[in-house]
């Protein structure tokens, strides 16, 4: 009998181990609900925020304001290569470009300090694209990465092969090393070329309620109807707009197989068409769906959409009243987000803290705040909610400032949102609920979390000394 058992347990040790490797590396582990407040990874986040926050000079008399801008068309270099956008296309070759897609990048300064806002038609900011683009533009001017401001448009017909891993291949198909860096190269071009057009300018700035073209996708609550833009124009009547809104550009399918910028493209293309550049950055896409108008087809329909917003923008800012000088300020830090906590099943556990590296998810991402004159813009590295943008600026309009959030800011970290929902990993039909489940990523404070983030970040760049 002793000798059997000795048989049974040695026979069994390979299965245990095996367990016990999946279970270190896969999971399930039991969920977590400890705070951030007091963690190494938040303490050294703030520490790291005041220090790029230095960089910036703070003055109530800035120097007259200057304006340069550049576009860079991110057509796919070769034929066939995937969209990025919905997983059920899975990885399959594309079929051409309908409409052009392009980075674009702003660039302004105060005389002292400088800040570039970088929008593209993409479905996000890869980390890796974000590196190189840093890496280039930092050997060819003066600008470090906390001057550079990301964001992209969010369209699902975008470019993709941008990044290794599991997790970027089933939204962008097999990874194409060449893809990132001739993105890397497109991005770089666009921010030197706008930086070496700097000249004087003058600014506007508004926003103008669109909330027939939006709605709430996951539950009825408030939505992010704001249609952001501010106006720049330089000395020669040249102009440029950069226009933010937050309605999720998914009025195309998996079943689309051409590369198009959706409603922000054909929105940026309208306002060209007026005689004007423009630069179009994601807002908080988080819950918030497009709304389009009627039209024969998905194109006809986004078209619809996207003209209908710049002809909201360009009657809007024929009354802004613009301003020639403006204080610039900017703060970017790469932080250790709160320890990944992924539940595709259930709200008591969760995947092991090795899993999503596993799969191509980091555990930092990049967060970025600018503040032009009274416009503050805040970038968060995900899909963040319209739900608490619109308590963000609420906040914000009783301080007097204009707040922008946006998102996809050079890095992915999931969906970011509200807190009371956090417990929400099923839907009705008791389906993993895409959002608040399979896509929320950073823990049961997240809202909370990026709050505080963005107060410390806006805190640090507009009060002299902080």
């Amino acid at each position: 009998m002793h000798m059997f058992t000795k048989v049974i347990v040695l026979a069994s040790l390979p299965a245990i181990m095996v367990g016990l490797f999946a279970v270190s590396l896969i999971g399930p582990w039991p969920t977590y609900s400890s705070h951030f407040e007091g963690t190494r990874y938040y303490e050294q986040g703030l520490a790291d925020i005041a220090a790029q926050a230095r960089e910036s000079d703070i003055t109530s008399s800035p120097g007259r304001l200057e304006a340069g801008w550049a576009a860079v068309c991110i057509n796919p270099p070769k034929p066939g290569v995937p969209l990025a956008g919905y997983g059920d296309r899975r990885g399959a070759p594309s079929e051409g470009v309908h409409d052009d897609l392009h980075v674009k990048a702003l660039a302004l300064s105060d005389g002292k300090d400088t800040v570039v806002f970088v929008g593209a038609d993409m479905l996000l900011i890869p980390e890796n694209v974000a590196e190189m683009v840093r890496e280039e533009v930092a050997e060819k001017t003066a600008l470090t990465a906390n001057d550079l401001y990301f964001a992209a448009s969010h369209t699902h017909c975008s470019v993709g092969g941008f990044g290794p891993g599991i997790a970027a291949f089933v939204t962008g198909g097999k990874y194409d090393p060449d893809i990132p860096v001739f993105l890397a190269h497109a991005f770089a071009q666009a921010i030197v070329d706008a930086y070496g057009k700097l000249g004087p300018a003058k600014l506007a700035h508004g926003g103008v309620m669109a909330p027939e073209f939006i709605d709430n996708r996951t539950r009825t609550a408030p939505v992010d109807a704001e249609l952001s833009y501010a106006l720049v124009e330089r000395e020669s009547g040249e102009r440029c707009y950069l226009v933010s809104f937050s309605a999720h550009p998914t009025e195309m399918s998996g079943d689309t197989m051409q590369f198009t910028g959706s409603y922000p493209g054909f929105l940026q293309e309208a306002i060209k068409q007026s005689g004007a550049e423009a630069v179009y950055l994601g807002g908080a896409v988080g819950s918030m769906r497009s709304r389009t108008p009627d039209g024969p087809d998905v194109f006809a329909r986004s078209k619809a959409l996207g003209e209908a917003l710049a002809e909201r923008v360009l009657g809007d800012a024929k009354s802004a009243t613009f301003e020639t000088n403006l204080d610039i300020a900017s703060v970017g830090a790469n932080l250790t987000m709160p320890p990944l906590q992924i539940r595709p099943l259930s709200d008591r556990w969760r995947l092991s803290k090795f899993a999503g590296p596993l799969v191509g998810l980091d555990t930092d991402g990049w967060v970025q705040a600018v503040r032009i004159g009274d416009i503050l813009f805040v970038g968060m590295p995900g899909d963040f909610s319209g739900e608490i943008s619109v308590k963000w600026k609420e906040s914000a309009n009783q301080d007097g400032r204009d707040l922008w959030a946006t998102s996809f800011s050079a890095d992915y970290v999931g969906y970011i949102s509200p807190d009371e929902y956090y417990g929400e990993v099923k839907d009705e039909h008791g389906n993993p609920a895409y959002e608040t489940g399979l896509m929320s990523w950073t823990g049961p404070h997240q809202e909370a979390f990026f709050t505080a983030i963005k107060d410390h970040m806006l805190a640090a760049i507009t009060s002299p000394g902080q």
